[in-house]
């Protein structure tokens, strides 16, 4: 009988890990993102319940009650949270997945050592691994969700020989770690917990708000690591795959991000790019010369619905607006006027990967209209309007061509190569890397100043009367 119990439940993590990946294939596309959620959710209750069926699992009092707690944290939560603010719910997710995993690997370290049992070194090295990566994730995910909720300066924060003192209690952390292979002494291992905290607050003080859809990625991968190596500790191989899935998914997307900035990963951790986004002018770049020229929301309405073809870029703005649903209707309007309407996405707009496609999406958004930037950059020399609410760095044609620029060879989504670009935007203060914008300026460019959901509205309103 217990043999069968065993099959049945290793049985039960192979089909949890073959839908793991299924719906990870899936969440690869927009039109299948929401079906590649479901089926991981499936295999994440069949991985759950195979794990409570296993007879180690003592206290299911215990259990059920964890569960109903956070079943009900988790569901307040998801009602309230707004959609500017899930990037920070997912640093706050990633956050707390390191820490339940280093708290596995410390409460196996006290469990072996009450019982007296000698630590082998593999099983040294796993928890020294859980207790590394969970505590790193765990309060650079609490840096990470500080700059992004406003708590903390989005800016780097540097200070003098700040590498030096890195690199000196890291080193400090593998002198314990070897310490504790020999001898595993419990205040030796306290401190290593300590140290592992404090190297994840100064692994993301010094990224700049600019940089944070790149750091939530990277940390959804360390969580995942920290579960991996959770795992190992407790010699569980669903968690191990699941973690490794997670880890190399968040690596994958990290690499993708990247890219798109056209920066390597170690620039993104140790440059110390980006700024509040907020200063008038940015210290990087070549100076502006030329004139702004203002819109109104009527004249936006006649350039937009006496169009053929309109390309929509939405970024941040439209975020913090919640304008979505507007520009939906908006979109539906001036496709019932026989306009094309398309939407551009880049992958880094927004706090963090896929913001802007969550948000259409929450809009009913058609997938068929989102293109990404390598399949929309082509067809914007034959747009006639682009219309951009709340995008600023991902469309700075600076990128192009001012090596003097810190966003210099980013891809960038080429509205300036339209005919027309409307630009929706509250101010003319820079984006989150701190220089202002070469596109404002451009002759084809007109400003409409003014929160993106109030002036789409407005342009609504005047499209009715066309």
């Amino acid at each position: 009988m217990d043999s069968l119990l065993t099959n049945g439940i290793e049985l039960s993590y192979l089909v949890a890990a073959c839908l793991f990946i299924l719906g990870l294939k899936k969440l690869g596309s927009p039109a299948t993102a929401r079906q590649g959620n479901s089926i991981a959710a499936v295999g994440m209750l069949l991985a759950v319940v195979a794990t409570l069926l296993n007879q180690q699992v003592l206290n299911y009092g215990l259990i059920a009650g964890g569960i109903v707690i956070g079943s009900i944290i988790g569901v307040i939560t998801a009602k309230k949270v707004e959609m500017t603010d899930m990037p920070q719910l997912v640093g706050l997710f990633n956050g707390l997945g390191g820490a339940a995993s280093a708290l596995v690997a410390i409460a196996e370290f006290w469990r072996l050592l009450s019982l007296g049992e000698t630590l082998s070194i593999t099983t040294s090295l796993t928890i020294i691994l859980g207790v590394l990566i969970g505590g790193v994730t765990l309060t650079g995910s609490l840096i990470a969700f500080g700059k992004l909720q406003g708590i903390m300066p989005g800016r780097p924060v540097i200070f003098p020989a700040q590498q030096i003192i890195n690199f000196a209690i890291l080193a400090g952390f593998l002198s314990g770690s070897i310490y504790l292979f020999v001898n595993p002494d419990p205040n030796i291992f306290l401190g290593l917990v300590g140290i592992s905290l404090v190297l994840g607050v100064l692994f993301v003080i010094p990224i700049g708000g600019g940089d944070m859809p790149v750091v939530i990625s990277l940390l959804n991968s360390y969580s995942g690591l920290a579960a991996s190596a959770a795992g190992f500790v407790v010699g569980n191989n669903m968690l191990i795959i699941a973690g490794a899935l997670v880890g190399a998914s968040g690596i994958i997307l990290t690499q993708i991000m990247c890219k798109a900035m056209n920066r390597s990963i170690t620039n993104v951790l140790f440059a110390g790019f980006g700024s509040d986004g907020g200063a008038p002018e940015g210290d990087g770049g070549a100076v502006i010369d030329g004139a702004i020229k203002s819109v109104d929301p009527e004249e936006s309405a006649m350039m937009l619905g006496y169009a053929r073809s309109v390309v929509i870029i939405p970024g941040y703005g439209m975020a913090v607006a919640q304008a979505q649903h507007s520009v939906k209707e908006l979109a539906d309007m001036l496709e019932k006027k026989g306009v094309e309407v398309k939407y551009a996405i880049h992958p880094v707009a927004g706090r963090m990967p896929g913001h802007m496609n969550v948000l259409l999406a929450e809009a009913n958004v058609p997938y068929t209209q989102l293109y990404d930037m390598d399949d929309i950059n082509p067809q914007f020399d034959n747009t006639d309007v682009a219309l951009v609410i709340g995008a600023n760095d991902v469309v700075n044609p600076a990128a192009r061509h001012d090596k003097g620029s810190p966003i210099y060879g980013m891809p960038i989504l080429e509205v300036d190569k339209a005919k027309t670009t409307i630009v929706i935007k509250r101010s003319m203060s820079t984006g989150f890397s701190g220089v202002q914008n070469e596109l404002f300026f451009k002759d084809k460019t007109m400003m409409l100043f003014g929160s993106a959901k109030d002036m789409v509205e407005k342009i609504s309103s005047e499209v009715k009367e066309l």
